[in-house]
């Protein structure tokens, strides 16, 4: 008798009538699940316009290069980054391996076409098999984590609310709900192969399917084989029912962001942090910023969706370590409830509130987002150093989000009245000082040479010097030691005097975009009439808006931190050092430097050239903590804050044991990090040192 040819029988005794059923069954699951996601999509298209499909070949091979290797799930998460691949592969793979036996029974098998026999379904059950296993293992990885790591991005605890205001067991349902039926799913489908296989003792099965084996060969010892037959139609049921749940179920929970966060990362703008967004004369009659949930884009409408409550924005976040009411990941969070409750499409297990704190009925005219559904405290918290944007594994962009909604508190004149006053000197004198524009070369006095004015004389080099660096005492000294050692090492340069303004970053991030845009057109006419060729500055947010936000407006320009100006000159042999230095350091990334504009070596380079030994914070790098003076939160009142992030930076440091000096680049981070170390009582420990002191001394 010839040898059975290797394949398995889907319907396994099965009568006409349940085949049937199961079809019914099926395709109403697959309708609540394509209502769900039509609604999702009628969401979207309630958001405004936004262009995101430039170079959208190569936006989409990059997101699939991300997706497929796990890359943003794994980064400063071994654990969760190699959980999540193992379930994303299984997943997929069993997914796939799902799609050919459908193909295979209700399309091929009418044309005579069979795919699962012989040597192609071995392999097939094999491949399935193994990453089965792999798809478990993943599962009870992420199980474990969830529910015996303790880990604080886990916690749905808000900073803003008491206990009793709100109830969020629903997203903790939904954790456990989206991990227990893709378990069921995975293990009810090893339960059908172990019974099919208890019963009809295919030979080939034994390597075709080793866990199906070693299932049916455990059933045979405890008697189950005898009534093998209706074991396999109970699992069977049971696993299509798992499945056809978890169907319905994908666009009404977590698991929407199976779906979901591919798009988003495709959509995703890689300057959306360092390049906010122009506000049209279209938008500007409807005033300044978001105002209602109608305002945001469908990108961003898409990121409150693609939000998988990972918690890594919340705890990267320096305002929520700082004790404030802002939590990135609760911000998006409310977005979406937001979002959903005035569409009518909702998750099934979603956060709920109680005790008042609800926002106003959706259904009524006249709620304000900003203000009533995000407060006042909680977007004027966000100090804009984009730890939040950075840390998100599928690409959400709470930052620009967060912007927008601060311009319509600025537009309604809703701010701190210290921030107003900066805001106020800065346009009356270009300055957040208040000091007069002749003021600004004042700093020069104590040098042995005046530098250069670019506006009268041609110079290699412009350094556009910012605020603190013109202004601040504290930080003039260390502008005279830059420009010592450039005119020490012969490189040609020179500034704009009273000619220059604040560049705007600050500014455009508080959310006054008007005056953004009126202090970028009085720079750009001063500095299309100077004589220069590139520029360099001091200050890493001042570098940020002209490199990455000038060019909108007509500003091109080559610019340069001034460490990687300093570098650059290091490679070039221009600039030596007559003596190393024996000195312990720790080096701060500023935000605008290291996170913002990625430049991390440049620093470093410097260092090692100094002959200092190095030795690093636990954040640092793209990682780095916030020092808190960004998106304007220098001009605001602190004494709110339970800690403010440059104490516990300094605490960070501290961490390190002895060492000799802490080491910035960036003039407001000397004026916070000078005024930390004070306030936290840690002084005589080790001192604040710009980089340019240490390479004055080692000339």
């Amino acid at each position: 008798m010839p040898e059975a040819v290797p394949t398995r029988e889907i319907f396994r005794n099965f009568s006409f009538v349940m085949q049937m059923l199961f079809y019914v069954v099926s395709f109403s699951a697959i309708a609540v699940f394509l209502y769900g996601s039509y609604l999702r999509v009628k969401k979207y298209r309630r958001g405004h316009s936004a262009y995101r499909f430039d170079n959208l070949g190569k936006r989409i091979i990059k997101a699939k290069i991300i997706v497929l290797k796990n890359a943003s799930v794994w980064k400063r998460d071994a654990l969760a980054g190699f959980a999540h691949t193992l379930v994303f592969w299984g997943f997929a793979v069993l997914f796939v391996g799902t799609v050919i036996v459908a193909l295979d029974h209700d399309l091929l098998r009418f044309f005579d076409v069979h795919l699962l026999q012989g040597e192609f379904y071995l392999w097939f059950s094999l491949v399935l098999d193994v990453f089965g296993v792999l798809f478990l293992i993943g599962l009870v990885l992420m199980m474990l984590r969830r529910s015996g790591t303790g880990q604080p991005q886990l916690d749905y605890t808000r900073v803003d609310l008491k206990e009793d205001q709100y109830d969020r067991s629903g997203y903790k349902r939904d954790d456990r709900i989206f991990l227990w039926l893709l378990l069921l799913i995975g293990l009810s489908g090893f339960f059908i192969e172990g019974f099919r296989i208890a019963v009809d003792r295919p030979e080939f099965e034994a390597w075709a399917s080793p866990v199906g084996w070693f299932l049916a060969n455990l059933f045979d010892s405890l008697g189950m084989s005898d009534s093998g037959n209706t074991f396999h139609a109970g699992t069977w049921w049971l696993h299509g029912i798992f499945v056809l749940i978890f169907v319905a179920y994908i666009p009404f929970s977590k698991a929407m962001h199976m779906l979901l966060d591919f798009a988003n990362l495709v959509f995703t703008d890689e300057l959306a942090a360092q390049r906010l967004p122009k506000i049209s004369e279209e938008d500007m009659k409807k005033g300044m910023g978001y105002g209602s949930i109608e305002d945001f884009t469908w990108k961003e409408l898409l990121d409150f969706d693609s939000c998988t409550k990972c918690g890594r924005c919340h705890i990267a976040c320096p305002a929520r370590a700082a004790g404030t009411v802002l939590s990135p990941r609760d911000l998006i969070l409310d977005l979406r409830t937001y979002a959903d409750s005035t569409i009518g499409v909702s998750e099934w297990f979603r956060q709920k509130f109680d005790g008042g704190s609800r926002w106003p009925d959706p259904g009524k005219n006249g709620v304000k987002v900003a203000g009533q559904v995000i407060k006042k405290e909680t977007l004027w918290a966000c100090t804009t150093c984009m730890s939040c944007v950075e840390s998100c594994p599928v690409g959400i962009e709470h930052l620009t989000s967060i912007v927008q909604l601060r311009r319509r508190l600025v537009d309604e004149g809703s701010l701190d009245d210290n921030l107003q006053d900066a805001l106020m000197n800065i346009g009356d004198y270009g300055n957040s000082f208040g000091q007069p524009e002749r003021a600004r070369g004042k700093w020069i006095q104590g040098l042995d040479f005046k530098p250069k004015d670019v506006r009268k004389e041609a110079a290699d080099y412009l350094w556009f010097m910012g605020d603190y660096a013109a202004y601040d005492p504290r930080v003039q000294a260390l502008s005279r030691s830059v420009a010592r050692v450039l005119n020490k090492i012969g490189i040609d340069f020179g500034v704009l005097y009273e000619g220059e303004k604040n560049a705007g970053n600050d500014v455009r991030r508080v959310g006054e975009e008007g005056l953004f845009e009126m202090l970028v057109e009085d720079n750009l006419a001063v500095l299309h009439k100077a004589k220069f060729k590139e520029i360099f500055t001091t200050d890493p947010h001042t570098f940020n808006t002209i490199k990455n936000e000038y060019p909108e407006f007509g500003g091109n320009f080559t610019i340069y931190h001034y460490t990687q100006l300093l570098a650059n000159l290091i490679d070039d042999g221009k600039l030596t050092f007559s003596k190393k230095l024996d000195y312990k350091v720790t080096y701060h990334d500023p935000c605008y430097l290291g996170r913002y504009n990625k430049e991390t070596s440049a620093p470093r380079k410097i260092l090692k050239a100094l002959g200092v030994t190095l030795l690093e914070m636990p954040r640092c790098g793209e990682n780095t903590f916030c020092c808190g003076a960004g998106g304007g939160r220098i001009w605001m009142d602190d004494s709110g804050m339970e800690e403010r992030p440059s104490e516990m930076r300094i605490k960070e440091a501290l961490g390190l044991g002895t060492f000799d000096y802490f080491v910035v680049a960036c003039p407001k981070d000397n004026a916070m990090y000078t005024d930390a170390i004070k306030t936290a009582g840690q002084e005589g420990k080790f001192e604040i040192r710009d980089m340019i002191q240490l390479v004055e001394e080692a000339l």
